[in-house]
């Protein structure tokens, strides 16, 4: 179990950085926290399975090409080409913004699709794998608005401070009437986003559609539009996912 959780701690050092960089082993070894021997056996033994690689020139490590074949496995087996993606390309072009897809993962929800816009030339970029807290983020929101009352509360209970709780719940509540949120960033002034759930057959919450957009430009007229797309395009989806709207 020891040497899993450092195995894990490399690879979380190593997708840490926005560029696909390369570490030397005592970098490893700081960032770790772990004795450079330590680090070099490691090393080793997930070089075997092609976790993580080395450059023949400079001897530095990086990750390994396993985790794009996993990934793009997963990425298949889960039907987002054939069912998702259509949808959220039909969306970009519609709102010619770039657009998000959101996953649910426990307190934290993960973002494992983006279509980014041509056309636009200020783009909004947040990186792909990126993980946030349940609690913040209108894609997040609007996933725990429509989660059963079990999972909420769960996750409100543990990320939720006690005094904010009546009001988080009345967020919740009202995202749920409305079928969507609107919500300025938490992290970057100017920046608000629109997003809608996306629902598997049992009704359960497997995702959210989102689109960020820079608050300013946005007119009455077309914040109407966004949101008529965003919506359309999650239930949308959600039908593809076999999700029946009374």
């Amino acid at each position: 179990m020891q040497s899993l959780d450092r195995a894990m701690g490399i690879i979380k050092v190593l997708t840490s950085y926005k560029e696909n960089r390369f570490l030397s082993i005592t970098e490893l070894a700081k960032e770790c926290n772990l004795p450079v021997s330590s680090i070099h056996r490691l090393l080793q033994a997930m070089m075997k399975h092609e976790m993580i690689q080395q450059d023949p020139e400079s001897k530095l490590y990086g990750l390994g090409n396993a985790w794009l074949e996993y990934g793009l496995k997963v990425y298949d087996s889960m039907d987002y080409v054939s069912i998702i993606r259509p949808e959220l390309e039909k969306l970009m072009h519609a709102v010619e913004e770039s657009v998000y897809l959101s996953k649910p993962l426990g307190m934290e929800a993960l973002l494992i699709e983006r279509i980014d816009c041509e056309q636009n030339t200020i783009r909004i970029h947040d990186q792909l794998g990126l993980r946030t807290p349940m609690n913040i983020g209108a894609a997040n929101l609007t996933m725990l608005a429509f989660m059963t009352e079990a999972q909420r509360d769960q996750i409100m209970d543990k990320l939720v401070p006690k005094e904010d709780r009546k009001d988080f719940f009345q967020l919740l509540k009202k995202i749920k009437s409305d079928g969507y949120l609107v919500r300025e960033d938490e992290h970057t002034e100017g920046i608000s986003t629109v997003a809608a759930p996306i629902l598997n057959r049992l009704g359960e919450v497997v995702g959210a559609v989102s689109v960020k957009f820079i608050s300013f430009q946005m007119t009455d007229v077309k914040m109407e539009f966004v949101i008529n797309h965003v919506v359309n395009a999650g239930r949308n989806i959600s039908k593809k996912m076999g999700y029946y709207y009374r």
